[in-house]
């Protein structure tokens, strides 16, 4: 027992090479937190893709990514944290490449096409990385 000014460390992983509960609680909370990002967008003003990379709930997401990267390593839940991470810069990425396109009268109705298939697909990884989180199984990680 802990003296009573000292919390209880977080419970160990249940065998080697397996991550804490506590890990796989942070993991569905960055899958809501991106959930609410992207729901934001479909009900709100914003495009699904531009509240997924620019509201607070999904930068908070790829924040406790980062901080807890470390602890899912070597792990299944390690393929969540890359996905999770990797979908944020991607539809990044996608976006600047859209906005670059805007700048140029001919590029715009492709920006425009890019922005709404990178939503989609910000959709589709947002629900199928939570999906197999739910079945504790793995992501593919190339």
């Amino acid at each position: 027992m802990l003296p009573m000014n000292y919390p209880e460390p977080s419970p160990p992983p249940l065998q080697a090479g397996q991550p804490s509960e506590n890990m796989v609680t942070v993991a569905h909370l960055v899958y809501a937190l991106h959930a609410f990002a992207v729901f934001s967008g479909v009900v709100g003003s914003a495009t699904i893709v531009g509240s997924f990379i620019a509201s607070l709930p999904s930068i908070a997401a790829v924040a406790l990514n980062y901080w807890n990267q470390a602890a899912v390593r070597g792990t299944w839940l390690e393929s969540h944290f890359r996905w999770q991470i990797r979908t944020f810069w991607f539809a990044v990425l996608w976006v600047a490449l859209a906005v670059l396109m805007v700048l140029t009268v001919i590029g715009f109705p492709f920006a425009l096409l890019v922005v709404a298939l990178v939503g989609l697909w910000v959709v589709y990884r947002v629900v199928r990385g939570w999906w197999v989180l739910a079945g504790r199984r793995t992501l593919p990680m190339h």
